[in-house]
């Protein structure tokens, strides 16, 4: 996803700018405007995308947005993208996605990641630095990558490969060998939880329903409906923020994946594929 943003002048008429010193407030205020925006198709995790990295799929979406509005890169201020699962390669996808896409190195870029909201909150960013009159013209976004999540060695494991570098005899070598464990080769995989509260996503969610009183087969409906009317949409032509993707040595992705592959069920009724929650 990747939208602009600009800081215009609005017009002022003759009689506001007799009146302005009678005023106390402020009528050079510049609007914030959202340009457009645009996405690339939505697919599930390990299929079409698998062997690209996240800032790919940024860069897609800056394309885009370049291509369809045919915005002058040299004009763009500033870029901040929003991600939650970081690549440890490109830490910064915001500042790669944009080299990749062809903006200049000297247009500052930078990543922010605030669980489900970041790219929410990429856009605030672009948004007070315009109203402070920082920037004048930005793009902010998000992107996404399960396809391939960050999977490290055991904390034991990797103080052992530390210890190997400063290693200097072959003695010293098989000594941090013998150390080697069995458990030492289990796998970190990124966790869904919270760090402070270890609290997953789930649990938050059946906490929050829990609060407004919202029942399971009330969130089925909403969801089915939203699937629905998705599928619509793309019927009707409607969805013109999903821009094509081409995945080299693959197809040509330019409609919601997830909505044709995986369409509701043909009598509008949610099928029983819902995972009762664990109770906590």
């Amino acid at each position: 996803m990747a939208m602009a943003l600009s800081r215009l002048s609005p017009f002022t008429s003759p009689l506001a700018l007799a009146s302005r010193s009678f005023s106390t407030s402020r009528t050079d205020q510049k609007n914030m405007v959202l340009v457009d925006g645009v996405r690339t198709p939505f697919l599930m995790s390990g299929t079409d995308y698998k062997n690209l990295m996240p800032h790919d799929l940024q860069r897609y979406a800056l394309t885009g947005l370049v291509n369809k509005t045919g915005i002058d890169k040299s004009i763009v201020d500033y870029i901040c993208m929003g991600t939650v699962i970081q690549e440890v390669k490109t830490s910064n996808i915001a500042r790669e996605a944009a080299l990749g896409a062809g903006f200049s190195d000297r247009i500052p870029a930078h990543t922010v990641t605030m669980a489900c909201i970041s790219a929410n909150q990429a856009i605030t960013t672009c948004l007070g630095m315009m109203a402070m009159g920082v920037y004048d013209v930005c793009i902010a976004g998000g992107v996404e990558f399960m396809s391939d999540v960050p999977i490290r060695h055991s904390r034991k494991m990797r103080q052992l490969m530390l210890s190997a570098n400063k290693a200097k005899t072959a003695g010293a070598k098989l000594g941090l060998l013998a150390k080697l464990r069995p458990d030492y080769l289990a796998p970190e995989l990124p966790a869904i939880a919270e760090f402070s509260t270890n609290e997953t996503m789930g649990h938050s969610a059946d906490r929050l329903a829990a609060s407004f009183g919202v029942s399971r087969l009330e969130q089925d409906d909403f969801a089915r409906r939203s699937h629905i009317m998705a599928k619509e949409a793309q019927e009707k032509g409607l969805l013109t923020d999903v821009i094509p993707v081409k995945v080299p040595k693959g197809r040509t992705l330019s409609i919601w994946i997830m909505v044709s592959e995986f369409p509701p069920s043909p009598d509008g009724q949610a099928e029983g594929r819902f995972i009762k929650p664990t109770a906590h």
